[in-house]
């Protein structure tokens, strides 16, 4: 199968990026002039411009739409008011994830979903399946961009662009740039202080363009989701596939804040709820080299006496701190401060358990 492209392809191109496959999308994951680590830094640190066009789009409208969102996605969407946003999750009946996105508050008539890339066509089905009559679900994947403007001096960007930045985390708002309306959105995939810009696909470039020439000053980089990765990994967010999946659950990600409990439904209610009463599935902890290993998904994790006790879901060089650290889906008899050993390459090497984030980063500020 053909890979997607971003609307922003070519300007990836004349940048010098390396591309590689992500969710049916070729993507960039770095670009020449620095790489993974410079990018990194840069969002730490200043601020970095990534294109995630390939992240889904959707749209739930009608009378109740806000509802029904409700009655199918884990987290409390009544918690919220217009104008935010709210992180849920798509469960299985069996309580398994199907994907965790971003649901978008318009008003009680219209909810604006953002999942994973090679989710959104199962999302945006089930929604059909079960949607009552007058309720349009509608796939908008390829109408939108999305640049997600990441850093401490992301505001900064927008205000020289004349664009609100001073809205909560988890709000929207709309502004303009180029003449380009879009919505200005505070969230983010990185830690830092920053807004996810979705705007319409043909005005993606030149949006792009007056970003990237408004943060000069601030010395903005574009960064590809390669640097993208190790930013969420030191702050332990999960990727779907590898910390929820369809045998990875909520409960078992820790990811039970994303979950509305006390509402009379949602998919994978039954389930989650077992899981969460029995206590004896697998969870998801962090891990970070006592040595010079780095640890990568997939890798067999022990206890000190040899035992199996899990497997690392991601693990990578940590930038910021310099030393190797993971997620990891670890058996319960497997504590916080404990050491474990991981199968790295073929040598024993030892890690220490911890809660993550691995980093102290400034997201929430106001």
């Amino acid at each position: 199968m053909d890979l997607l492209h971003s609307p922003l392809h070519d300007r990836h191109v004349a940048l010098g990026a390396k591309f590689a496959e992500f969710g049916g999308w070729d993507m960039p994951v770095e670009y020449s002039g620095g790489g993974v680590l410079a990018e990194h830094a840069a969002v730490r640190e200043s601020v970095g411009l990534f294109d995630v066009s390939h992240l889904g789009k959707a749209v739930v409208r009608g009378a109740g739409a806000a509802d029904y969102v409700n009655r199918c996605f884990t987290n409390d969407l009544a918690k919220i008011g217009v104008g935010q946003a709210q992180y849920t999750l798509c469960c299985a009946d069996d309580g398994g994830t199907v994907d965790d996105l971003i649901a978008y508050l318009r008003s009680d008539f219209e909810v604006f979903l953002m999942p994973n890339a090679a989710n959104t066509a199962e999302v945006v089905q089930r929604l059909r399946d079960e949607a009552p009559e007058g309720i349009e679900v509608a796939d908008l994947h390829r109408r939108y961009a999305v640049l997600a403007l990441q850093g401490p001096a992301s505001a900064d960007v927008l205000q020289a662009l004349d664009v609100p930045a001073d809205h909560p985390y988890m709000s929207f708002v709309t502004g303009t740039i180029a003449g380009r309306e879009l919505t200005v959105c505070r969230t983010g995939y990185t830690g830092e202080r920053g807004y996810e810009l979705v705007v319409d696909s043909e005005d993606a470039a030149d949006v792009w363009d007056a970003v990237l020439a408004a943060g000069e000053p601030q010395g903005i980089r574009p960064c590809g989701l390669g640097a993208r990765d190790t930013l969420r990994t030191e702050m332990g967010y999960p990727l779907h596939g590898h910390e929820l999946s369809p045998e990875i659950t909520p409960v078992m990600a820790r990811a039970g804040w994303a979950v509305g409990w006390d509402k009379p439904e949602f998919w994978g209610k039954e389930a989650l709820e077992r899981q969460r009463a029995e206590k004896t599935v697998s969870l998801i902890r962090g891990l970070k080299a006592e040595g010079r290993a780095i640890p990568r998904p997939g890798m067999r994790v022990s206890s000190t006496t040899g035992e199996p006790v899990g497997e690392v879901t991601s693990g990578t060089f940590s930038p910021t701190l310099r030393e190797g650290i993971a997620l990891a889906l670890l058996d319960r008899s497997i504590a916080v401060g404990d050491t474990v050993s991981v199968d790295v390459r073929g040598r024993a090497q030892s890690f220490t358990v911890v809660t993550p984030p691995f980093v102290t980063t400034q997201v929430k500020e106001s």
